[in-house]
């Protein structure tokens, strides 16, 4: 598992705080897609406006928006500690990076969760690896569950930003389905906004065609954590 610093997660927050106004600004609607969520809805979308703009990774300025700080902060990391260690168990081509007090898990089609060709449907391999994610998830029932669709270039954009709207809405609603709340989840999708390699290579292509989530505090956990370290 991946864990990135306190430190520079602080730091990076602070810089997106800096920039977070411009990208608001200059984002449009296409490149920050639509919100299916509820109670997490108001967390997780409150948090995303500093990492609209084309590039960002909106799933870290997610994680970086929720972070509570202090021993509360360190209450709540511990708890995800032991939830990303349950992820790498029982998904271990899942990419999982403990980030502060979140967790960003990226799955791309070596990594247990992919798609057919031009096609949305949670099938085959996939949804075993879901019914394993759901399963955690139930574990762990104080996260909000952010989940994101990506492509890659191939194919025209508003192909591909739809086509990453299916996607992410498949999982969310598959997730849903084994009895995850959907107030839990928001749901977004960038096309190939977002590219995390270059799309010039099969290679990168492959890397980028991915759903990613990140996971952070409910508002139930935070107010356990600053009550249980009052004390």
């Amino acid at each position: 598992m991946k864990k990135l610093g306190i430190k520079g997660v602080y730091i990076v927050m602070a810089m997106s705080m800096i920039v977070g106004c411009n990208a608001v600004k200059n984002s449009n609607h296409k490149q920050r897609g639509a919100t299916v969520g509820a109670a997490s809805g108001a967390v997780i979308g409150g948090v995303l406006g500093n990492n609209v703009g084309k590039g960002d990774n909106t799933a870290l300025g997610a994680i970086i928006g929720a972070v509570v700080g202090g021993v509360a902060g360190g209450y709540i990391g511990d708890r995800m500690d032991r939830q990303a260690e349950r992820i790498e168990e029982e998904i271990p081509g899942a990419e999982v990076t403990r980030v502060g007090e979140g967790i960003n898990v990226i799955f791309n089609e070596d990594a247990g969760v992919y798609f057919d060709t031009n096609k949305s449907g949670v099938k085959g391999t996939s949804a075993t690896t879901l019914d394993k994610l759901a399963g955690i998830f139930k574990e762990y029932p104080k996260s909000y569950i952010l989940v994101e669709g990506h492509t890659d270039s191939a194919g025209p954009e508003d192909y591909n930003m739809k086509l990453s709207q299916q996607r992410a809405e498949s999982v969310t609603e598959y997730l849903v389905a084994k009895g995850i709340d959907a107030g839990r989840f928001t749901t977004k999708w960038y096309g190939e906004n977002q590219p995390r390699e270059s799309n010039e290579t099969s290679e990168g292509k492959a890397k980028n065609r991915r759903v990613e989530l990140a996971i952070v505090a409910s508002q139930e956990l935070k107010e356990e954590a600053i009550r249980e370290t009052q004390n």
